[in-house]
Formats: C-alpha cells, structure tokens, sequence
C-alpha cells in the first residue's frame, strides 16, 4: 500500500510538473494560426525597457533554449525582458523557422510577419521600447536572426546569431534593406554548419556562403570603417577551445558588426556546452547593450528628442509634431500594435486620428537627423 502511495504521490507531481511547464506558454494567433511563446520579464526592468527574443535551433523548442541559454537569469542581472517564440512543426514533425531550407520548399509558414506582430504586440502589452528590441537564437534560430536582419529590421534593431548562417536566396534578396549591427559567434569545427559554407548545397540545408564571406558582407553593408582583432582569455583551458574576438567598427550611426570564431569548437551555445570560456547569451546581450549605449549617447538621436514634440497624448482626435525647424522631415508613419501600416493624412505637421479605433499606436519619424519613434494613446 505504501508503495501505491509513493507511485500515486510521484504521479500527481508529475502531472503537476506538466502542467506548469505547458502553462508557461501563452497563445499569439497570426495569420489563423495558434502559435505559442514564452515571455520573461525581471521584477527590476531597466529604464530604457529592452526586449530580447530568443530563438530555438532545429527540432529544439523555447522551453528547451530558456533552459540551456540561462537567458532568464541574465535578464534578472542586466534588467531587460525576454521572448523565446516556438516555430511550427514540418511535415515531419520537427520544430523549425521558415528561412528557406531546401528541404521545406512546401512550407508556408511566414515566421517574419509573427515575429515582428509579437514584437509589436509585446512592446504595447508590456510598454516595452520599440527602439531597442534585439534577437539572439541558436543554429535555425540564428539562421531566423539573418533573415529578421534583412526583412524585419525597423522592427529588430540589432542581431546575435549563434552558430547559424545565411542562406543564399536570403543574401541575395538583403541588398536593398537597411544596415543593422550583427554579431556572430561560431566553431571553427561546427560540423552542421560548416565555417566554410556549403556554396553548392551539399549537405541539404541550401547554398550558404562562408562565414568569413557573411561577416565581410555585413561589415561593408555597414559601411565599417575600423577593424580591431583579439584573443580573449582562455579561462577553461579544459574545454579544448579558445575564443577569437574580430570587430567590425565605425559603421553608418556607428554600428558594429561582432565575429567571435571559437577556434576548436562546435555546433555550441557556448556556457552550455562546449567552449566554456565565454557566456553566448550573455555576450549577445552586452553587444545590445553597446547598442543602447550609442544610441541614447548619440547626439542626433537626443537632439530629436528634445526636439520632437507630440501633442496632446493622449489624444481623441487631433495630434500635432512640433519641431524647431531645425531638420527635415522626409517620413511620417503610423503603425498600429500589430506593426501593421495606417494611412494618415499630414497636413502642417497635424495628423487626424478621428478616424481609427482607439487604443496604442506608433508613430516612427524620419528626418534629416535621423530617426525616433514616438507611442501614442488614442482613446
């Protein structure tokens, strides 16, 4: 009898753990389909309200990159929240992000369009800052980065791609899309996504170009200036790798592209498994972080803001933007919480809300300084 008990005892908490871990993800419809995400945010957030999403490999799932990237415990350390969105099934049942492998040419799924919809939707629900919201995601999630990087970048204003890569068709279509910051950390010995590329598709993801060439491409389409190479310090000797540091510096508003090549590691989030001399998660966050700093240290960007008056906001109807006449206005655009394009009517810097739905709004402004995005309530 007492061993029934121990067994219906273990049981129930079984099935209590189950449903905890089943109860951490939260339903986002898009494009009537049920996708699913788990959202993190620290009892301290920083003033500047970051958001960080963090994305799965290949047949890995969010609860499991929460877990091994310790993402949850850098946020309680550093102050900004955390998304880790889960990819759909294929037809075989794995969990992935649709960039374009060659071996899901049938599948549909628009992973750009949810991503950026969550982004927005979170940055409203949560008051979170649609200027510095960043993603990270390991192997098909930092495959996602790339593609997020060229497609979905007035969204994600920085990348940390760990162990992925660019798949051709994504590269050639990246020409005409806005420069961001990027950062790669990679095995030299990455034996799934090869540092040298797969040109010719020989192992099935897609024609990919090198790492090396990936870098060189962003660092050009950032216009840098400056690069700056390190050893950084062997602190585990044991893990049989060691970290070379290669940054890509003085870019257009002084981005930065970051290459960490761990020289003898593998297809790895590194402070999980494999080179332990470096934190991945952490790493990528500093390099947002960095991205932060400039940002709000740069002088065109305070300038706008001292500058750029909206007002009333609140509003029920009529908002004017007053300037000091000291730049040009060369876009005004509306978005609504789902990132989607209103159409507005501007006429002497006054814009007539009269007629959408009351609720929050964005309003992203593109001048001759620069750009700023401002959020508005209508009620």
């Amino acid at each position: 009898m007492i061993g029934k008990c121990t067994i219906l005892i273990f049981f129930l908490t079984l099935i209590s753990f189950n449903l905890t871990v089943n109860a951490q993800y939260i339903q986002f419809e898009h494009e009537g389909i049920n996708r699913q995400y788990i959202y993190y945010e620290p009892l301290e957030l920083d003033e500047q309200k970051p958001l960080v999403f963090v994305m799965h490999g290949f047949t890995g799932d969010a609860s499991g990159i929460k877990n091994y990237s310790g993402m949850n415990q850098i946020a309680d350390q550093y102050g900004f929240a955390v998304c880790y969105p889960r990819g759909t099934t294929d037809s075989d049942g794995n969990r992935f992000w649709n960039v374009g492998y060659a071996f899901h040419e049938d599948e549909t799924v628009n992973d750009v369009g949810f991503l950026t919809e969550l982004a927005t939707y979170l940055q409203n629900n949560y008051g979170l800052n649609p200027d510095f919201t960043f993603a990270t995601g390991m192997s098909n999630g930092g495959e996602m980065c790339y593609m997020l990087a060229c497609q979905a970048n007035d969204t994600f204003k920085a990348v940390a791609p760990v162990a992925g890569m660019i798949l051709q068709d994504i590269l050639d279509d990246c020409q005409d899309s806005n420069p961001i910051p990027l950062f790669e950390i990679h095995g030299s010995q990455d034996d799934v996504t090869p540092i040298s590329g797969d040109p010719n598709n020989n192992d099935g993801w897609g024609a990919y170009p090198s790492i090396p060439f990936t870098i060189n491409y962003f660092s050009e389409k950032n216009e840098c200036s400056t690069l700056q190479t390190e050893t950084l310090p062997d602190i585990d000797p044991s893990d049989g790798s060691y970290v070379v540091s290669e940054k890509h510096l003085n870019g257009i508003n002084n981005n930065e592209v970051w290459y960490y090549e761990i020289i003898g590691g593998g297809h790895d989030w590194p402070g999980a498994w494999g080179n332990m001399d470096i934190n991945a998660g952490e790493e990528a966050w500093l390099f947002f972080q960095k991205y932060i700093d400039d940002i709000l240290s740069s002088s065109s960007y305070s300038f706008l803001e001292k500058n750029i008056h909206i007002f009333p906001n609140p509003t029920n109807g009529l908002i004017h933007i007053e300037s000091n006449n000291q730049f040009e206005f060369f876009e005004i655009t509306l978005y609504n919480a789902l990132g989607k394009t209103i159409k507005i009517n501007l006429s002497n810097e006054s814009i007539d809300l009269s007629d959408i739905s009351s609720g929050i709004y964005f309003l992203s402004i593109r001048t001759s300084k620069g750009m700023i995005t401002k959020k508005i309530m209508k009620f």
